[in-house]
């Protein structure tokens, strides 16, 4: 995903661009944190409300395992599940920016995108006999390919994995 550039309003220069300004799953206990969204995934085919409604829903979605820093961009389509109004304030809420792409265009969530493509080109759209087995083998191909495997073939990255990526960057902010 790439980092959104720092707004003029956001009280730290790093903090729209921290790794720790991506909404995370709050009872991950993976070193990525990755995201199990609520909402109906198309790679489950199982339908469940699209529409957060409660605010512990919007908080698991929001602050995830670490919380999210104050000026953080929020980006996504115009799913109704992130232009309802109650969605909306909780952003407002916790200090959060909102950031919507486009109707109709897939490219202004191009690393979504291209994310989900990725899984379903890699494990199929088929249905599971259940939802432990489906979430085991999209953590599978998280964990296993997409963090450790998947070269990031551009020069900013240095052709490192995003696991790499992320342990050099942890290493650059500790020293």
């Amino acid at each position: 995903m790439t980092p959104s550039p720092a707004s003029p309003t956001t009280s730290s220069p790093r903090a729209a661009t921290s790794p720790h300004c991506r909404p995370r799953r709050a009872e991950s206990t993976s070193p990525a944190g990755w995201t199990w969204p609520p909402a109906r995934s198309s790679a489950t085919r199982w339908p469940t409300t699209t529409a957060p409604t409660s605010s512990s829903t919007h908080s698991t979605w929001l602050t995830g395992r670490g919380g999210l820093q104050s000026g953080c961009i929020i980006h996504s389509d115009r799913g109704s599940e992130y232009t309802s109004s109650r969605f909306c304030c909780r952003i407002q809420q916790l200090g959060l920016r909102q950031s919507c792409g486009r109707t109709g265009s897939c490219f202004d969530n191009a690393a979504a995108e291209s994310f989900w493509a990725l899984l379903k080109e890699e494990i199929g759209t088929r249905v599971w006999p259940d939802r432990t087995t489906a979430r085991a083998d999209v953590f599978d191909f998280i964990e296993t390919f997409y963090n450790r495997r998947r070269l990031r073939r551009h020069r900013v990255f240095g052709n490192l994995t995003p696991a790499e990526t992320r342990q050099r960057h942890r290493h650059a902010l500790a020293a």
